[in-house]
């Protein structure tokens, strides 16, 4: 037998560990995952049903989510994709960071956090044009076309 075939019989029999271990793992969280659901967490079905987990039946091994309030609905529990983790409130310190970055990039919003937005479509190509001008001008460039 030609040592080739032999190598590369070698070679394949490791990716095919390689990828079931990797399956394997990720079948493992996702059992975690849900192991560690609890009611009062909000969460995303497979399907993209968002809702808040109100009970949870070991028994059935199914999952009672509220979508909006009195709305409930039963799922399987392998049906739930993810946690939806809720947002982070905004602090005051991020705030001004998000308003400085925003003032040297040359936005258009102003002091208070509002957005100026243009009535028309006419007015959005006159604001890219300005804004890549200014980003010419911060970098030295010509306008030589």
């Amino acid at each position: 037998m030609d040592p080739s075939i032999i190598i590369l019989f070698v070679v394949l029999a490791a990716l095919m560990f390689f990828m079931s271990s990797r399956t394997r793992k990720q079948q493992k969280q996702q059992a975690e995952f849900r192991s560690a659901l609890a009611p009062g967490q909000e969460v995303m079905t497979g399907s993209g049903m968002v809702g808040t987990v109100v009970e949870i039946d070991d028994e059935a091994d199914t999952i009672t989510i509220e979508s909006t309030p009195g709305t409930q609905t039963r799922w399987l529990r392998a049906a739930i994709a993810k946690r939806m983790d809720t947002p982070v409130e905004d602090t005051e310190d991020d705030e001004t960071e998000t308003s400085d970055a925003a003032d040297d990039a040359g936005s258009i919003a102003s002091a208070d956090g509002s957005v100026d937005v243009p009535d028309d479509l006419s007015g959005l190509d006159t604001a890219q044009r300005e804004y890549r001008e200014g980003k010419r001008r911060e970098n030295g460039e010509t306008e030589d076309k």
